[in-house]
C-alpha cells in the first residue's frame, strides 16, 4: 500500500470520534429562550419583589444575576452541576415535600421544562 494511502487512513481514524461527537452534541441552550420563559411562568410569581419565595428564602428570580446570586443560605445554580444544583432538586421534587417548587397548589413544571433547564446546567448555566 502506497505511504499516502496509510496516512490518509490514519488521519481518517483520528478524525472519526471528533466528527461522531460533533453530530451527537445537543445543541446550546440560551438562557433567554428557553429558561427564562419556563421561569417566567413557573416561578417567577413569587420569586420576585412582594413575593412569598422571595420573602421566605431570598431568592430572586427577576434576572440572570438574581438567579446565579442564590438564596440567603446559597447558591441554587450550579453551573455544570446538574445533580448539585438545588434549583433542580427542588424542581423535580428530590427534597422535602414542604419544599418542593413551585409550591403549594401550583402546577408542577413539565419533565421535558426540567430537562431544558437541567441542559443548560449542564451547559456552564450561561447567560446566553
Amino acid at each position: 500500500m502506497p505511504r499516502t494511502r496509510f496516512a490518509g487512513k490514519l488521519i481518517l481514524a483520528a478524525a472519526l470520534p471528533a466528527l461522531f461527537a460533533a453530530c451527537s452534541m445537543e445543541p446550546d441552550i440560551s438562557y433567554s429562550q428557553d429558561v427564562k420563559p419556563i421561569l417566567e411562568q413557573h416561578c417567577l410569581s413569587c420569586h420576585q419583589s412582594g413575593g412569598s419565595g422571595l420573602e421566605v428564602s431570598g431568592l430572586s428570580m427577576v434576572t440572570y444575576d438574581d438567579l446565579m446570586k442564590g438564596t440567603d443560605a446559597g447558591k441554587m445554580v450550579l453551573p455544570g452541576d446538574v445533580e448539585g444544583s438545588n434549583l433542580i432538586v427542588l424542581m423535580e421534587g428530590r427534597a422535602n415535600p414542604a419544599i418542593s417548587m413551585p409550591h403549594g397548589s401550583m402546577d408542577r413544571v413539565p419533565a421535558a421544562e426540567i430537562a431544558i433547564i437541567k441542559r443548560w446546567v449542564a451547559q456552564g448555566a450561561k447567560n446566553n
